[in-house]
């Protein structure tokens, strides 16, 4: 087991939820209808530029050098990388940038985001560290999952690009990066037995609220609220 292993079995259901979410679970059959996706797709632009500021804030937030550039190098990929390559898988599905950059927040994706830097905002680096990793290590999961899951039927998928983007060696070693930042602060600051550490219950919480909200903005994009 891990830190991170150790939050996800402390919060199982609210875990299962959202990686085998309905939304997930259709995109894997091919069976997601494609308004909802759309939806997501948008949201998903605005949603990325604020991760783009909670990792400004992890780089500011960080004890020494070396998480700096982890947290840099993730800002950097988000900004530079992910988000052009989201713009153009959008122009694919028909939405353009114009429509990106004029929507509204959903409720959904206020919550999260707005969450994710509160925590960040008012706690430290390893509060931070914990809200985002149901987003940063739970896509990778998602993705490993469905890419293994229906390899089979992969052909005529029109979300197999989503998947195998997050199924890539890229993405996951990425997540990989982002999953021994966390262990490192959290030793750093909890030590070994950090589960009975004062912080250990706050921690947790932290973890779990982070993935109800995730397991949330899938059910925006079926739902297609705002």
């Amino acid at each position: 087991m891990s830190f991170y292993e150790d939050l996800k079995a402390q919060c199982p259901d609210d875990w299962s939820s959202y990686v085998y979410h309905p939304f997930v679970q259709g995109m894997g059959e091919g069976t997601l209808p494609e308004e909802a996706f759309k939806h997501y797709l948008i949201q998903d632009y605005l949603f990325l530029i604020n991760f783009g500021r909670a990792y400004a804030l992890a780089v500011f937030k960080s004890d020494n050098l070396d998480d700096m550039r982890q947290a840099a190098a993730t800002m950097n990929a988000l900004l530079n990388d992910e988000m052009q390559l989201h713009i153009s898988y959008c122009a694919e599905w028909g939405i353009e940038k114009e429509v990106l950059e004029g929507v509204k927040e959903a409720s959904a994706n206020l919550a999260y985001t707005r969450y994710v830097m509160e925590r960040g905002l008012s706690g430290d680096i390893l509060d931070l560290l914990v809200a985002l990793a149901p987003c940063v290590m739970g896509y990778a999961e998602i993705g490993s999952r469905l890419a293994d899951d229906h390899v089979a039927d992969m052909e005529n998928n029109p979300y197999r690009p989503w998947i195998e983007m997050y199924a890539s060696s890229e993405y996951q070693q990425a997540a990989a990066g982002a999953y021994g930042q966390l262990e490192r602060v959290a030793m750093s600051r909890l030590g070994e037995d950090y589960q009975n550490s004062g912080r250990w219950k706050d921690l947790c919480n932290t973890f779990s609220t982070a993935t109800r909200l995730e397991a949330g903005f899938w059910e925006m994009g079926i739902t297609g609220a705002m």
